[in-house]
């Protein structure tokens, strides 16, 4: 039993240091692909077009559910009127980044460990060296640049769209007041404090689980059960990485 593990601790921390060397790579590639934006332009229309239709209908429904539970929840302190604000940042805060975070490590994610888990299966990615190609520049690098970038427009997105899903449950089903919705939002919604720590949140889960889904795809073993446990390992990995993150960050902005 101690044997095995130590043998499970060693190759942990020998994962971890791998993991960090290609996290390393990846980064100093950032400038590189400046002179090649076709390759990364091409991934963030295949992360970010693909995931626009469940991220909208997503936020278009939390939005509805926001405006309802907070009406009701509201309505017994007779502060109604502030349901736009209430929406504005649960949304702008919290659910915007996280649930975008969460939904695109199940479609996105999982669709790059999947394509890097085949194209390894395949040999492609060996085909790349043998001609003196290396694979992280070509393949890898552009896809983790592409999420990063498509994160935090796709979690503008899911919260604007929740905003106007409270506002048609608010406003036009149950009556509150329009002008009120909207002044409450426009007062007490600071573009720094709410919407600047929203958007650091999404670049952040961006980085974790483009990485987390790259990697998976990365180190999978080349046959289909190993594809499969890697795409597995992704959800997990990315969803516990990004509500620990977002633990994290809420900590650190508001304290």
């Amino acid at each position: 039993m101690i044997s095995a593990l130590g043998r499970w601790v060693l190759d942990g921390i020998g994962t971890a240091g791998y993991a960090t060397r290609m996290f390393l790579r990846l980064v100093a590639e950032f400038l590189p692909l400046l002179r090649r934006p076709r390759l990364v332009t091409k991934q963030i229309y295949f992360v970010g077009n693909y995931s626009l239709v469940i991220i909208t209908v997503s936020g278009l429904f939390v939005g509805f559910v926001l405006g309802l539970q907070g009406y009701y929840t509201l309505s017994r302190y007779g502060s109604e009127q502030a349901l736009g604000l209430l929406v504005a940042l649960s949304l702008v805060r919290e659910l915007g980044p996280v649930v975008t975070a969460l939904l695109f490590a199940g479609r996105a994610g999982t669709s790059l460990t999947a394509e890097i888990g085949l194209m390894k299966a395949g040999e492609q990615l060996a085909a790349l060296e043998m001609m003196a190609v290396d694979p992280l520049k070509m393949v890898i690098a552009p896809r983790m640049w592409a999420g990063i970038i498509a994160m935090p427009v796709l979690a503008a997105i899911f919260s604007a769209v929740g905003i106007f899903g409270g506002y048609v449950v608010g406003v036009m089903m149950i009556g509150v007041d329009p002008g009120a919705f909207w002044s409450q939002m426009q007062g007490g919604v600071d573009v720094w404090r709410d919407v600047g720590n929203g958007v650091i949140k999404s670049v952040v889960f961006g980085f974790a689980v483009t990485f987390i889904a790259l990697f998976q795809g990365y180190e999978a073993r080349p046959t289909p059960e190993g594809v499969a446990r890697a795409t597995t390992k992704t959800v997990v990995y990315a969803s516990l990485a990004v509500l620990g993150l977002d633990f994290l960050l809420t900590a650190l902005m508001f304290s």
